[in-house]
């Protein structure tokens, strides 16, 4: 059975940072391309951070220079470092984990940016 456990969300203020986990079991890890992804209240869900299975990284537009993914395959488990947090960060945060054989995603983790 696949589990895909998000953490390290919560309330911060502009400015702040945080770091989200997500531990991956019952995949096979390592071979699988793992992203971030965010929907805020009211919005479609947005592709944040990919890394993928030889630790490329993308990040898109409204996070770069701000946001890094990594991973560690020998912890089966993505980050996600989160600096210079802003209010339009706020948004409920999944990973998901993709190969060619499956898509699987976690439940999610709330990030709220507020003062």
């Amino acid at each position: 059975q696949v589990h895909l456990v998000e953490s390290g969300g919560g309330l911060v203020q502009p400015g702040g940072s945080l770091r989200l986990s997500c531990a991956a079991s019952g995949i096979i890890f390592r071979i699988s391309r793992m992203g971030w992804y965010r929907q805020a209240p009211g919005k479609q869900r947005e592709l944040v951070a990919v890394i993928t299975s030889d630790e490329r990284t993308n990040t898109t537009e409204p996070v770069k220079g701000r946001f890094t993914i990594s991973r560690d395959n020998a912890k089966n488990t993505v980050y996600l470092q989160m600096n210079s947090l802003k209010p339009e960060d706020t948004a409920v945060y999944f990973c998901n984990a993709k190969s060619t054989k499956f898509d699987y995603w976690g439940q999610g983790t709330q990030v709220t940016v507020s003062s």
